[in-house]
């Protein structure tokens, strides 16, 4: 079942999605060469005190770190560690959700550590988060979920090719509802299935979490022995952005986006719903 959220419903899930917008803020500003995953993950848990938020990945199906630190070739759910010391050159995917009174917020972005990143890398980050709205951008009243899958692969697939080839669009991990619980119903794909058919139609109060992950080779991916760590099959290094978006009777709010989506939005031809916070 695809749970429906009430105005006031989604003005909570804005709240956990401002605290995630600062998570991803302070991350981002303390990723820099020598810093460990670890120092990134206590500078998350402190925002997530300040902001009389809970975490909503620690403990999740048993994992241990307030957020996902995935570097390079990990695509999603690296583990935060005192081990894995960031570098000049490194892509770094950071995954941050946050709890407010039971409602949950979960994004994801890109970021480059210090200097040195190839435009091919450069490139990446870009293709997928410019995918990432152009599904966010989807999100209408009439579409079904397939249409958000479609505007993804369809913004990818029309970028011109890495010299590997091709961007691989992950296969094994996608989008999901969000609300009550941090992964709830519909699945969403990054691609179109389809033997999965259109999939329910986007109707106001539907909160989704949509999150491309792309690579610069194969789509397959791996699960490491700690049963987290999912790293590409070839090697070749990934991209992840994530928001929470919700559909409202005046248009999609993008949760987890500072602005709500505005701006971004705007540029795309879409008008952003009213900020229940503003």
């Amino acid at each position: 079942m695809v749970e429906i959220k009430t105005p006031e419903q989604i003005a909570k899930m804005r709240e956990a999605g401002l605290v995630v917008a600062a998570m991803h803020k302070a991350c981002a500003e303390a990723a820099v060469p020598g810093a460990t995953t670890k120092d990134l993950d206590e500078v998350a848990a402190k925002v997530l005190a300040d902001h009389g938020a809970k975490p909503n990945f620690l403990g999740y199906g048993g994992f241990p770190g307030n957020i996902c630190t995935s570097v390079n070739d990990v695509v999603v759910h690296g583990i935060p560690d005192r081990e894995t010391v960031l570098k000049a050159g490194d892509l770094l995917s950071i995954d941050a959700g946050a709890i407010i009174d039971g409602w949950h917020g979960d994004a994801a972005l890109t970021v480059f550590v210090g200097d040195g990143h190839s435009a091919e890398l450069r490139e990446l980050s870009r293709v997928t988060e410019e995918s990432m709205w152009a599904g966010l951008a989807a999100v209408r009243k009439g579409n079904r979920l397939v249409d958000i899958s479609k505007a993804i692969e369809g913004y990818i697939r029309r970028q011109p090719r890495p010299s590997s080839g091709k961007y691989g669009i992950v296969e094994d991990y996608g989008g999901h509802g969000i609300g009550s619980q941090m992964h709830m119903d519909p699945h969403l794909l990054n691609y179109v299935d389809r033997r999965r058919g259109r999939g329910p139609k986007l109707v106001p109060g539907m909160c989704l979490a949509i999150e491309p992950m792309v690579t610069l080779g194969t789509p397959r991916t791996h699960v490491l022995s700690d049963e987290w760590t999912v790293k590409t099959n070839d090697g070749t290094w990934s991209s992840h952005w994530e928001h929470s978006v919700a559909l409202t009777e005046q248009g999609p709010l993008v949760l987890t986006a500072p602005d709500g989506g505005r701006a971004k939005l705007a540029e795309l031809g879409i008008e952003a719903a009213p900020d229940p916070l503003a």
